[in-house]
Protein backbone atom coordinates (compact mmCIF):
# COMPACT_ATOMS: atom_id res chain seq x y z
CA UNK A 1 0.00 0.00 0.00
CA UNK A 2 2.75 2.72 0.79
CA UNK A 3 4.83 2.02 -2.37
CA UNK A 4 0.94 2.28 -4.38
CA UNK A 5 1.21 6.11 -2.80
CA UNK A 6 4.52 6.56 -3.59
CA UNK A 7 4.23 5.70 -7.00
CA UNK A 8 1.23 8.01 -7.43
CA UNK A 9 2.70 10.91 -5.69
CA UNK A 10 5.45 10.48 -8.31
CA UNK A 11 3.16 10.01 -10.98
CA UNK A 12 1.30 13.04 -10.24
CA UNK A 13 4.38 15.04 -9.44
CA UNK A 14 6.05 14.47 -13.12
CA UNK A 15 2.90 14.44 -14.68
CA UNK A 16 2.48 17.89 -13.31
CA UNK A 17 5.36 19.28 -14.83
CA UNK A 18 6.71 22.67 -13.72
CA UNK A 19 5.27 25.19 -12.28
CA UNK A 20 3.45 27.45 -14.82
CA UNK A 21 3.72 31.32 -14.87
CA UNK A 22 7.18 30.64 -12.43
CA UNK A 23 9.23 33.45 -13.16
CA UNK A 24 13.04 33.79 -14.76
CA UNK A 25 14.69 36.74 -12.28
CA UNK A 26 17.46 36.86 -14.79
CA UNK A 27 15.03 37.60 -17.59
CA UNK A 28 12.90 39.81 -15.33
CA UNK A 29 16.31 42.08 -14.82
CA UNK A 30 16.49 42.48 -18.55
CA UNK A 31 13.07 43.69 -18.82
CA UNK A 32 12.69 45.50 -15.67
CA UNK A 33 15.23 47.83 -17.64
CA UNK A 34 12.15 49.03 -19.47
CA UNK A 35 10.85 50.27 -16.47
CA UNK A 36 13.69 52.53 -15.48
CA UNK A 37 12.53 55.23 -17.98
CA UNK A 38 9.50 56.37 -16.18
CA UNK A 39 11.30 55.55 -12.50
CA UNK A 40 14.33 54.09 -10.47
CA UNK A 41 14.44 51.63 -7.63
CA UNK A 42 13.14 53.91 -4.93
CA UNK A 43 9.74 52.69 -5.24
CA UNK A 44 10.66 49.21 -4.41
CA UNK A 45 12.31 50.43 -0.78
CA UNK A 46 11.36 51.77 2.37
CA UNK A 47 9.96 54.29 2.88
CA UNK A 48 8.46 54.67 -0.58
CA UNK A 49 7.46 50.70 -0.89
CA UNK A 50 3.69 50.09 -0.47
CA UNK A 51 3.77 46.59 -1.61
CA UNK A 52 3.02 43.58 1.26
CA UNK A 53 2.61 40.39 -0.50
CA UNK A 54 3.67 38.73 -3.57
CA UNK A 55 0.04 38.73 -4.68
CA UNK A 56 0.15 42.78 -4.56
CA UNK A 57 3.60 42.78 -6.28
CA UNK A 58 2.35 40.85 -9.24
CA UNK A 59 -0.88 43.03 -9.24
CA UNK A 60 0.83 46.24 -9.08
CA UNK A 61 3.30 45.15 -11.92
CA UNK A 62 0.22 43.99 -13.85
CA UNK A 63 -1.61 47.12 -13.60
CA UNK A 64 2.20 49.81 -14.59
CA UNK A 65 2.06 47.28 -17.37
CA UNK A 66 -0.99 49.18 -18.66
CA UNK A 67 1.39 52.50 -19.58
CA UNK A 68 3.99 49.91 -21.20
CA UNK A 69 4.09 49.76 -24.91
CA UNK A 70 4.53 47.63 -26.30
CA UNK A 71 2.96 45.53 -22.87
CA UNK A 72 4.91 42.75 -21.89
CA UNK A 73 2.95 39.56 -22.18
CA UNK A 74 1.58 36.81 -19.12
CA UNK A 75 5.26 35.50 -18.94
CA UNK A 76 7.16 38.50 -19.14
CA UNK A 77 5.32 39.61 -16.13
CA UNK A 78 6.19 36.97 -14.14
CA UNK A 79 9.75 37.38 -15.14
CA UNK A 80 9.99 40.91 -13.89
CA UNK A 81 7.97 39.78 -10.58
CA UNK A 82 10.35 37.37 -9.95
CA UNK A 83 13.33 39.82 -10.40
CA UNK A 84 11.45 42.59 -8.12
CA UNK A 85 11.11 39.63 -6.01
CA UNK A 86 14.34 38.43 -5.35
CA UNK A 87 16.02 41.50 -5.53
CA UNK A 88 13.99 43.71 -3.63
CA UNK A 89 10.81 42.38 -1.87
CA UNK A 90 11.58 38.58 -0.56
CA UNK A 91 8.53 37.53 0.10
Amino acid sequence: MRGNVLLLSCAIFVLAGPASGAGDPVKGAKLHSNCMGCHGTELYVPPRAKVKTLAALRKETQNWNDRMNPKFVKQEIEDIVAYLNVSFYKF
